[in-house]
């Protein structure tokens, strides 16, 4: 009996230089291992390089690859909301990063665990994830003050919100989709909020991580934490009794955002 049919979302800003390798590992790696149906989707957001060019490179040679593209900048988050309205795709649904950070086997890894929950969480915190190379000091010191912030917010007691290594259920994702508004870094939050209210089980499990040099988080690493704490504490407020009263500041909202050269947030699940 084959696997069940699998979606795995990229989401990518202009990754021409890097896409073409890691599209080229995971649909050769699927191709061989995976029974079921898959399908890899580039979900493009706002490029001006030639990543659309790329991927459809890559496309001609392997028909599972294909390219969603938003000509204006929607955000890492922004372009996963819009790549899980494909959901109907597949009977899993998941996602990872274009650096190629997580390679397919411990991606393919999840796939395994999928059976014991309903969404599976990679976390380069467990004692047995294997990182070829970390983050640096500076990223991981923002990295654990961020983790420490959502742990008081919203006591998940998930250690690693933030890798970008996750697979749900179909049905998890058509759940929740709704209450997606969250367009920048602090997508994930949003996402396993969403998860844990709707009462589905999740499930953290180690993964092999090599933290990819480049990287567009830390060469704005200020303004990326600080627009994922604004967004958290959006999150928290969105559940609240008070978040009503807000609304008459959105303009102001709108221009926080816009001053830290963030996507501003769509219209939250009770606005």
């Amino acid at each position: 009996m084959p696997d069940p049919s699998l979606l795995i979302l990229i989401p990518a800003y202009n990754e021409e230089a890097r896409i073409e390798p890691v599209l080229r590992d995971y649909a050769q790696f699927f191709q061989r291992n995976y029974s079921g149906k898959f399908q890899i989707v580039v979900v493009l957001n706002g490029c001006t390089d030639n990543t659309l060019g790329v991927v459809q490179k890559v496309a001609a040679e392997f028909p599972a690859v294909r390219a969603l593209e938003f000509k204006e900048p929607i955000g890492k988050g922004g372009a996963l909301i819009e790549g899980l309205k494909l959901a109907a795709l597949g009977d899993f649904i998941g996602y990872a990063d274009a650096d190629g950070a997580t390679p397919p086997h411990s991606f393919f890894d999840l796939t395994k665990h999928i059976g014991e929950a309903d969404c599976v969480v990679g976390s380069r915190w467990l004692a047995k994830s294997v990182l070829h190379q970390e983050q640096t000091t500076l990223r991981k010191f923002f990295s654990r003050v961020f983790h420490f912030i959502v742990e008081v917010l919203f006591l998940m007691r998930i250690r690693d919100t933030q890798c970008p290594c996750k697979l749900m259920r179909r049905e998890v994702v058509e759940k929740i989709h709704s209450t997606l508004c969250i367009a920048d870094l602090a997508f994930d939050v949003n996402l396993l909020v969403s998860v844990k209210r709707a009462g589905f089980k999740i499930l953290e499990v180690p993964i092999e991580w090599t933290d990819k040099a480049g990287s567009k988080v830390t060469s704005s690493l200020f303004r990326s934490s600080l627009t994922m704490f604004l967004s958290v504490l959006r999150i928290r407020l969105i559940y609240s009794p008070f978040y009503k009263l807000l609304r008459p500041l959105s303009p102001l909202e709108a221009w926080i955002y816009k001053t830290l050269r963030a996507p501003k947030p769509l219209s939250g699940p009770k606005e």
